[in-house]
């Protein structure tokens, strides 16, 4: 399960809503005026008002969101997106967090109708592992953190609650009936040992259901959320907030699939896309933004998974150097080290520029860097990599000291395959129930 999951750390979305802002008109303060402000003294007030207390922007079924709720869950999409989001994208993801904290109480409350219990240690519990894994931090750490980002401890442990309660309740109500025979899966292995040697796709997606008239706005929507990804934002991350499929929780991680698994459209897209590029594609009651994660051929070893044993030779940069002065050490570091034969004189090497050396094992190519993973596969033992790296962060070498050539890749088990064909029977039944939640509940806006 993901931290960041459908805003509801998942999908999905929204409608791009511009916020004007408000001018108030006033009036100059003058003698006389006091005739036009009808509030006699010695009266009082009919009920009270707190500052502190946020007006509800919503009511599910009489449960309050407020106005706090959804800044918490904005604050955690700005982090994640590195403070870069552009004023006029508040106001879109603000719409989807209203609607996805409308999913996320419907799912809490359905739950608790079902007597389905998520106890505060549960959640206490996975939200250890979240801080961990998340924001790379212990617990005890997170709240700081979180406070000085705008967020909350107390949202974060709703989302885990809703996606817990969620989860549970498929299990009980759904999951039971999404059988496979043992024929559907059989059949499928058949497939396998049919296509072995074609092309496998790992795929994210973040899918944002539509009705025929909301498949506009849905569809500006997409575009908008792609805008992001193509900037940098974090596809798990979104997937989480946006996404409305159940792989939301997993970062919208399809696994490896091939074409005939796929809708026609989602096929036909991710047959012509390249790795890291994403792409909007229509698919059945909705809309889907496709990450081309990986590609592999079917029960075949791919070259990438060989594991490498390395050596680094880098060289680092006093802060402030220009790049003029740079430029020729870097030239003659490159010339030099493309000399090198062998393991055994990289050391050597590294003090004559006294660069610092890293023995580097049990690393796999698909591992490295995009621009080294092609590098390291045509590299011959003893030679070594281009020059790789940044002004700020150093240069560095990689000397290749040996390779261990891939296993002979594993298909799908038996009970592999059967899991994957109920989690999608699951996946598809659980957007129907919470569309039956969408429809029977009583939502009053503020």
């Amino acid at each position: 399960m993901k931290l960041f999951k459908r805003l509801s750390f998942a999908a999905v979305l929204i409608s791009a809503t511009a916020l004007t802002p408000l001018i108030a008109q006033s009036t100059p303060d003058s003698e006389g005026n006091d005739a036009n402000l009808i509030a006699p003294d010695g009266q009082q007030l009919f009920g009270k008002n707190d500052p502190n207390v946020r007006r509800a922007t919503a009511q599910v079924n009489g449960e309050i969101i407020t106005g706090t709720d959804m800044d918490h869950r904005l604050a955690l999409i700005v982090a994640a997106n590195e403070n870069k989001l552009p004023p006029e994208e508040l106001a879109r993801f603000r719409a989807q967090i209203l609607t996805n904290l409308i999913d996320e109480t419907l799912q809490i409350q359905e739950a608790a109708a079902n007597k389905i219990e998520v106890t505060d240690a549960e959640v206490d519990q996975y939200f250890d592992r979240v801080a961990q894994q998340n924001f790379k931090r212990p617990a005890n750490q997170v709240e700081k953190y979180l406070t000085s980002i705008g967020a909350s401890v107390a949202t974060l442990k709703r989302q885990i609650k809703g996606e817990l309660s969620w989860s549970r309740l498929l299990s009980r109500n759904v999951r039971p009936s999404a059988n496979v025979s043992d024929d559907e899966v059989n059949a499928i292995i058949e497939r396998i040992k049919a296509t072995k040697g074609t092309t496998e796709y790992r795929l994210g997606e973040i899918y944002l259901s539509a009705t025929p008239e909301a498949m506009p706005a849905v569809t500006e929507n997409a575009k908008k959320i792609i805008d992001q990804l193509r900037q940098g934002a974090n596809f798990v991350a979104y997937a989480r907030q946006f996404s409305e499929a159940s792989t939301a929780s997993v970062g919208g991680d399809l696994g490896w699939l091939s074409l005939a698994q796929l809708p026609s459209s989602l096929a036909t897209a991710a047959a012509g896309m390249n790795s890291n590029e994403v792409q909007a594609v229509a698919s059945p009651g909705g809309i889907s933004i496709l990450l081309l994660i990986d590609k592999r051929q079917v029960a075949m070893s791919d070259p990438r998974d060989s594991v490498l044993s390395l050596k680094q030779i880098a060289i680092t940069f006093p802060a402030g150097t220009a790049e003029a002065q740079i430029a020729p050490l870097v030239k003659r570091f490159s010339e030099e080290t493309q000399q090198i034969a062998g393991c055994g004189v990289a050391d050597e090497m590294a003090a004559k520029f006294g660069a610092d050396v890293v023995n580097r094992d049990g690393i796999k190519i698909r591992d490295l860097p995009a621009p080294l993973q092609q590098v390291m596969l045509d590299l011959q033992i003893g030679q070594s990599t281009p020059p790789y790296g940044s002004l700020q962060d150093g240069v560095r070498v990689f000397v290749l000291c040996g390779r261990d050539a891939p296993e002979v890749a594993a298909s799908e088990s038996f009970d592999e395959i059967m899991s994957r064909l109920e989690e999608e029977r699951v996946n598809k039944r659980a957007r129907i129930y919470l569309r039956d939640l969408r429809r029977d509940a009583v939502i009053e806006y503020n």
